[in-house]
């Protein structure tokens, strides 16, 4: 090989090694849990009044599951990190159901992939499809940028316990959970 072909090959390693560590740093700096400003009463106000079709098509109205501890991950299946969570947050609305927690996923994504990934990689949480209405309940929480994964954690009390930006961890989110069940 040329001089000039493995310096280039060089360059184009360098290259790609760089962005990867870019793009790894900005999702490490992404994933921020936030205090809530306020109480959030308006956006968990605005979540219970609101209803979004399941898989199946029928509307599932968030009022169901007002007075549980209630689990939101706004996700799409083209997010890496949102699939990787997913098996976690299943286990988890295994263990903790008979405390009356309740995991929902809204779908930023098209019906069609959400059904094939759902065919996929089942879950043991309503999935459902949020479209613009999804979009709007996630700025409502503040995020204003969709970025995805966001979860929020609301209480049995329709306060607003958590709102985390980027994947959280099986633990990280026991705990959330049982802090919100404690208080």
């Amino acid at each position: 090989m040329s001089r000039r072909k493995l310096f280039l090959s060089g360059l184009v390693a360098v290259l790609i090694a760089l962005l990867a560590g870019i793009s790894l740093s900005l999702q490490r700096a992404r994933s921020v849990s936030v205090p809530p400003t306020g109480s959030g009463a308006e956006a968990v106000a605005g979540l219970f009044a609101s209803s979004l079709d399941d898989l199946e098509g029928r509307q599932r109205s968030f009022s169901n599951w007002q007075g549980k501890t209630l689990v939101v991950n706004f996700w799409a299946s083209w997010c890496p990190p949102c699939r990787e969570e997913m098996p976690a947050f299943s286990r988890l609305q295994e263990r903790y159901a008979k405390q009356g927690v309740q995991f929902v996923g809204i779908a930023l994504d098209t019906a069609d992939s959400v059904r094939a990934f759902a065919a996929a990689s089942p879950v043991s949480y309503p999935l459902l499809l949020g479209g613009g209405d999804g979009a709007e309940l996630a700025r409502r929480f503040g995020n204003t940028g969709l970025g995805l994964p966001y979860t929020v954690v609301i209480s049995p009390a329709g306060e607003l316990r958590l709102r985390h930006l980027g994947p959280l961890s099986e633990d990280e989110l026991a705990l959330a959970v049982q802090q919100t069940l404690a208080r």
